[in-house]
């Protein structure tokens, strides 16, 4: 599981003590806008019908549920995305494991066969290649994190939006909460289809390269950037799947 349980207990505690109040308030208006909908939209009471308290008092009830086990429904959406996020890592892992050794087969012989001035010049490409290959790894470190960052701080609100859940027009206010938590939930099932990838591309390396050393070297840095890249394009690509602003 991806929580820190000290974050994880810092931000639940935050959410039933300091936003789940303010639910509640959001909550009672909603409610009571929907009852006073419901009543004036028989031609002003003139054909009032009493079945549409039965339906309000229904409504509530069902609103209140889903306010008060906020936490057990956020959990269980980012449970079930956990549940396919390690079942596709295991799928990978097995699929795309590197033996570095056949990627780098006869390297020593390889450098040993080189001049001076083409061993001066796969230093420098090299040097270059470790700098740009840190900027990445931060960019992907950011990536990530980042994502954790989010989900904690889109459950910490969970309650104000599942407050307007039941009602005709706020209520897509909630549903588009929801769709946001699964398409957080499912971006690391792409994260980790773009990771398997990755490992995949990296493994044709030394086919490709077919002994040149340099060519391998910078396919190895455009696989990467191009790593980066989806990493970036995997909230949009999530979002616009489940249909999330």
């Amino acid at each position: 599981m991806f929580w820190n349980s000290g974050i994880h207990n810092m931000i639940r505690n935050l959410s039933e003590t300091v936003i789940l109040p303010i639910a509640g308030v959001i909550l009672a208006f909603v409610m009571t806008l929907e009852l006073i909908q419901l009543v004036m939209e028989k031609n002003n009471m003139h054909e009032f019908d009493t079945w549409v308290f039965f339906r309000w008092i229904f409504k509530t009830f069902g609103a209140v549920l889903i306010v008060t086990n906020t936490w057990n429904i956020v959990m269980g959406v980012f449970d079930m995305a956990q549940s396919v996020v390690g079942s596709a890592a295991g799928v990978i892992i097995a699929d795309t494991s590197i033996d570095i050794e056949a990627v780098i087969v006869n390297l020593d012989a390889r450098l040993m066969a080189m001049d001076i001035g083409p061993l001066l010049g796969m230093w420098f490409q090299s040097l270059f290649v470790s700098i740009t290959m840190m900027g990445l790894t931060i960019c992907i470190f950011v990536v990530i994190y980042g994502r954790m960052i989010e989900v904690y701080l889109v459950t910490s609100i969970a309650p104000i939006p599942l407050a307007t859940m039941t009602h005709r027009e706020w209520g897509q206010m909630g549903q588009n909460y929801i769709r946001s938590l699964l398409a957080l939930g499912f971006q690391a099932f792409l994260i980790i289809v773009c990771v398997g990838i990755y490992a995949v591309l990296v493994q044709s390396i030394s086919l490709e390269a077919d002994g040149d050393l340099n060519g391998a070297i910078w396919t190895c840095v455009g696989y990467t950037v191009l790593l980066c890249f989806t990493l970036f394009k995997s909230s949009s690509l999530a979002k616009s799947v489940f249909a999330a602003n």
